[in-house]
C-alpha cells in the first residue's frame, strides 16, 4: 500500500528523500512511545496499534509533515559533501 502524498509532494522544501524519510520515521517513533506510555509499558497491546486518530504511526508522522506541523532540518555540511 503507498501512502499519500507522494514523496515528490513531500520533499517539495528542499529537503532530500532521505532526509524526509528519516524525519517522519522519527516522528513516527514518537507517536509510538507515546502510545507505549500510554499503554504503561504493555507492548502486547502494541501488536496492531493505532494512534488516538486511528491511524498507524507513520500513517500520522506523513499527514502531520504534509500539513506542516512539523518540519525536518538537515544538517548544512551534508550538503556541501564534506
Amino acid at each position: 500500500m503507498m501512502l499519500r502524498p507522494s514523496m515528490n509532494d513531500l520533499a517539495t522544501r528542499g529537503e532530500s528523500y532521505y532526509s524526509v524519510v528519516v524525519g517522519i520515521a522519527k516522528r513516527a517513533r514518537e507517536i509510538s512511545d507515546e502510545m507505549l506510555e500510554k499503554n504503561k509499558g504493555d507492548y502486547s497491546r502494541l501488536s496492531d496499534a493505532k494512534a488516538p486518530t486511528g491511524e498507524k504511526p507513520v500513517r500520522v508522522a506523513v499527514d502531520e509533515y504534509a500539513a506542516r506541523k512539523f518540519n525536518i532540518i538537515e544538517d548544512p555540511s551534508l550538503k556541501s559533501g564534506v
